[in-house]
């Protein structure tokens, strides 16, 4: 019988911590979100209250803040959608997001500025030396995209479908 100090910090795991899935991906269940938390630089791919996988990112070369036009090197924040893959892009291939909505557009053209687009979750960037792939989210080297390593956007790649959700949060 399990004792109390055994029972709670378990029951606590269980009520507080996400679950975290152990082969479910593998097994075929796909992403009905995707969350990125831009502070932590972290992807999370969930399927309900169930985390699938979660990957270190690299962001724009300016993460903080929301993005206000093209070229200005942020990552948008807000909620979107991922619409097109991307199979032969110039990164280890790459998927679309919904960037920019109709609030992004409006905002934008009440600066007088175009709010850019392009933005992607993709694989590393084939100019990047070997040595720092595997680190590649240490350094924000993207143009307001999120990128991952390529083995990671295979994961990516094959847990997400046209449509998914995606939230940027600060």
């Amino acid at each position: 019988m399990p004792t109390r100090r055994t029972l709670l910090p378990s029951l606590a795991c269980g009520l507080i911590l996400p679950r975290v899935a152990r082969g479910h991906a593998a097994a075929g269940l796909l992403a009905d979100r995707v969350e990125v938390r831009k502070r932590e630089r972290v992807m999370e791919l969930w399927n309900g209250e169930l985390l699938l996988h979660r990957f270190r990112v690299a962001l724009g070369r300016r993460p903080e803040g929301h993005k206000v036009k093209e070229g200005d090197g942020r990552t948008p924040e807000g909620r979107y959608e991922l619409t097109e893959f991307l199979p032969k892009s110039y990164y280890y291939r790459a998927i679309r997001i919904s960037y920019p909505n109709e609030e992004d557009r409006r905002r934008a053209r009440a600066l007088g500025v175009s709010p850019g687009g392009d933005i992607l979750i993709h694989g590393l960037d084939p100019a990047i030396a070997k040595r720092f792939r595997r680190d590649h989210w240490l350094f924000n080297w993207t143009r307001g995209c999120i990128a991952v390593t390529d083995e990671e956007m295979d994961i990516v790649w094959s847990s997400v479908t046209p449509g998914t959700p995606i939230e940027i949060k600060p």
